[in-house]
């Protein structure tokens, strides 16, 4: 068994290499093992694909929920594992220090924290939100294991496209002492090579956004160190699922199946 400061360790590794790496979202134990079986280095929760695979929308799973789930995808492989916790399940300080805490006993090596709340667009004055971020390192630093912790900016998933703004909030985020910096909802080479030279810390970006497509070698052209998919994956295994189940509908006639993955194969991976 690899331990959690051995985990530590090979994912702070992965953010100091002089390329990007892939750090894909399972969203439950068998999709985490076969990332692990393709082999996929480090992996990263997503709290949209978790919420939608129990029948939920995003932002309705409870911390409680939460560490049951991702302590249960840390546990499934050998691959270090960090995880999206939302906006820490909290406004205060305190209370994101207590997520980062218990993230670090359910097995994890790295942490989001995001700067919005509410579901409506809004977020933290930058100062507050710097504030919940030294908050978090405090706890960081004080675990005996190496664990990365990343701020994300979220003006642009929330709808606020300010550039100048997200910068200083990923700067205000560095300085309060996160490992990694994220602005989830950057969608040109120009945004992201820009929040690259503005910050001093590995940068993650997301890809499997509608309408953005950069490959991996472009990203770690313009100086990114990680890049992730969210919901991606869970969504696209949603389409599938939801156009084969409009074809059984709607036709009735099962012509999906032509494109799924053999049970023999799928077998043989969780065997391996």
């Amino acid at each position: 068994m690899v331990t959690q400061a051995e985990k530590g360790l090979a994912f702070r590794a992965l953010h100091e290499r002089d390329k990007a790496f892939i750090i894909p979202n399972p969203w439950d134990v068998g999709t985490a093992r076969l990332l692990a079986h393709l082999g996929f280095e480090a992996l990263a929760t997503t709290s949209a694909g978790y919420a939608f695979s129990v029948g939920r929308r995003d932002n309705t799973i409870d911390r409680d929920e939460m560490m049951a789930h991702v302590s249960a995808i840390a546990s499934a492989t050998d691959l270090p594992v960090s995880a999206d916790l939302e906006n820490g399940y909290g406004d205060d300080p305190d209370t994101v220090a207590q997520t980062i805490k218990l993230a670090a006993d359910a097995g994890l090596v790295g942490g989001s924290i995001e700067d919005s709340f509410g579901g409506d667009g809004a977020v933290y004055e930058i100062g507050q939100a710097a504030e919940r971020i030294r908050a978090a390192a405090e706890v960081v630093r004080s675990l005996p294991f190496r664990f990365a912790l990343t701020a994300r900016a979220e003006n642009y998933l929330v709808g606020r496209n300010d550039l100048k703004d997200t910068i200083a909030r990923l700067q205000a985020y560095q300085e309060a002492g996160a490992d990694v910096l994220y602005a989830p909802g950057l969608k040109t080479k120009d945004e992201i090579a820009a929040v690259v030279r503005s910050v001093d810390r590995p940068v993650n970006v997301i890809m499997g956004l509608q309408g953005v497509q950069m490959s991996l070698a472009e990203l770690s052209a313009l100086g990114v160190k990680r890049v992730s998919v969210g919901s991606a994956l869970s969504r696209a295994a949603l389409g599938a699922f939801l156009r084969g189940a409009h074809e059984m509908r709607d036709n009735g006639t099962f012509n999906f199946a032509e494109d799924a993955v053999s049970y023999r194969d799928i077998s043989a991976m969780f065997e391996a």
